[in-house]
């Protein structure tokens, strides 16, 4: 089973605390450029890889959505997504996301926020997910970015002269990163661009867009801690379809 970091609890009242656990999409800056990146949801069944408190499954019910299906491993995030209603239109359930089993031509869209660096074989994930796609269907998902997942130490280094700049070593070193972030151990698959698009590609699925995460200037302006996003991208935004 998947390190089940999420219902930890040392984790869940940090991360509870987020911008983006408090404010949902309109807290997460690349939501933006992520929902740029959707068909239209109307009428489609969806599955939401890595749900958690269900902001994009609640999103989708309202934008006409027939039914949302949202799979989280931790029950602490399933019990908010369940109270955060509605009744009806979207089912939650319990999933390992490495041990994932879909019914096969089920979903129109399959999505997922932020969940995919918490999976060891992405390859049988994407298998999983290109089988039960229809035929058009849309795959689209954000992960920590390679660059940013990467380094042994992640952090910014600051030189003599206060610049701030992000060192990363043992990039093409694919494998687990254990970090402490909210709490201590937690572990993240790092993989290359390459890898991901290319398992993508391998497995049937035409990649339709990539996007490596980068603030906009009204973002910046609304935001000004935003600008150093500018100087690496933290997140992968990747559009593909079946």
């Amino acid at each position: 089973m998947a390190q089940n970091i999420y219902d930890q609890p040392d984790f869940f009242p940090g991360y509870s605390q987020l911008g983006r656990s408090i404010d949902g999409l309109e807290g997460a800056a690349e939501w933006p450029a992520l929902c740029a990146m959707l068909p239209q949801v109307g009428g489609l069944r969806i599955v939401d890889l890595g749900c958690g408190f269900g902001w994009f499954c609640r999103w989708a019910h309202e934008h006409g959505a027939s039914h949302v299906l949202g799979l989280d491993l931790s029950e602490k995030m399933l019990a908010r997504a369940r109270a955060a209603g509605p009744d009806t239109g979207i089912t939650y359930e319990r999933a390992d996301l490495d041990k994932l089993d879909l019914p096969q031509d089920s979903f129109g869209l399959a999505y997922s926020s932020l969940a995919l660096h918490y999976v060891k074989d992405v390859a049988r994930l994407f298998g999983t997910v290109h089988q039960a796609l229809s035929a058009g269907g849309h795959f689209v998902f954000s992960t920590e970015h390679p660059i940013y997942m990467a380094p042994t130490r992640p952090g910014w280094a600051v030189d003599a002269e206060g610049r701030r700049t992000w060192p990363v070593d043992r990039y093409l070193v694919e494998g687990p990163r254990k970090t402490d972030w909210l709490a201590k151990g937690v572990v993240k698959h790092h993989r290359t661009i390459g890898t991901t698009l290319n398992a993508l590609i391998r497995t049937g699925f035409a990649i339709e867009h990539v996007e490596e995460f980068c603030p906009t200037d009204a973002q910046i302006m609304a935001k000004p801690e935003l600008a150093e996003e500018l100087e690496r991208p933290m997140f992968l935004l990747v559009s593909a379809r079946r």
